[in-house]
């Protein structure tokens, strides 16, 4: 068996991933919010970008988390389309949870049916990542963990999709994205925990690209782009601040 190595670069890859994973739930969760406060089209719009900062926050923190994985006696590449369609899946399933909620007629019928498919699914992206990987040897992987890591994804997802209607204030939102970032991020190395790698070594080139090659660059895109919109977002008012100014307009209008 190959010696694994999840912290090749110490603490960094393991703090920041976690990191990305709060990053990513507490804009979800504060776009989610906004959503709820709005119909039609909003509404779905706000959806989406919920999804979408949840969905590349928790393939950011599985790839961060990656960047520091190693396995001796053969070097790593990534499948690229595959590593991709990750990320749709990633994005896809959240996109999938959080209609549910948004829509669902049932509440709690909506919050376990989304949060069973949606952490399913964030546990299938998991697998697909690692299905990417390209390396010289066989991969294999201890069925209990396995098991416990789908429900630890199950236990998140449907935590966040219970959070997102109900966190109205930032300072909420932020403690409980610190919660569920963790508990996605104890998701990935409880799988990664049942990884174990049977070394064949061999001079044949390894087909694919290298975390530096693709991945790094990737996850430090996404992640630009979460803390952007994350400011975005906590920058521009909610519906009901502007309530004041414009009743106040109102107000001087009808005093002139």
């Amino acid at each position: 068996m190959g010696h694994l190595d999840h912290a090749a670069f110490g603490w960094l890859t393991p703090v920041l991933s976690y990191v990305m994973a709060c990053v990513g739930t507490a804009l979800g969760l504060r776009c989610t919010v906004r959503a709820l406060r709005a119909t039609g089209t909003p509404r779905r719009n706000w959806l989406v970008i919920a999804a979408s900062a949840i969905g590349s926050g928790i393939w950011t923190m599985h790839f961060v988390a990656m960047l520091g994985f190693g396995v001796g006696g053969t070097e790593i590449r990534y499948d690229v389309p595959l590593t991709l369609l990750s990320l749709v899946v990633a994005m896809a399933v959240v996109c999938g949870g959080l209609f549910a909620v948004g829509y669902g007629r049932h509440r709690v019928r909506a919050l376990l049916l989304g949060g069973l498919a949606t952490g399913v699914g964030v546990t299938g992206m998991h697998h697909l990542g690692m299905a990417a990987i390209r390396l010289h040897g066989d991969m294999s992987y201890d069925p209990a963990l396995v098991v416990l890591s789908v429900v630890i994804g199950v236990i998140a997802a449907t935590a966040v999709l219970w959070a997102a209607p109900n966190v109205g204030s930032p300072l909420a939102a932020t403690g409980a994205s610190l919660v569920l970032g963790g508990a996605v991020t104890g998701m990935h190395f409880t799988a990664m925990a049942a990884v174990s790698v049977r070394v064949i070594p061999s001079d044949d080139a390894l087909p694919g690209a290298t975390a530096m090659q693709f991945v790094f660059p990737l996850a430090v895109g996404l992640g630009s782009c979460l803390f952007l919109t994350s400011a975005f977002v906590a920058l521009s008012p909610m519906a009901e601040e502007h309530e004041p100014s414009v009743s106040a307009d109102r107000s001087v209008t009808s005093a002139v």
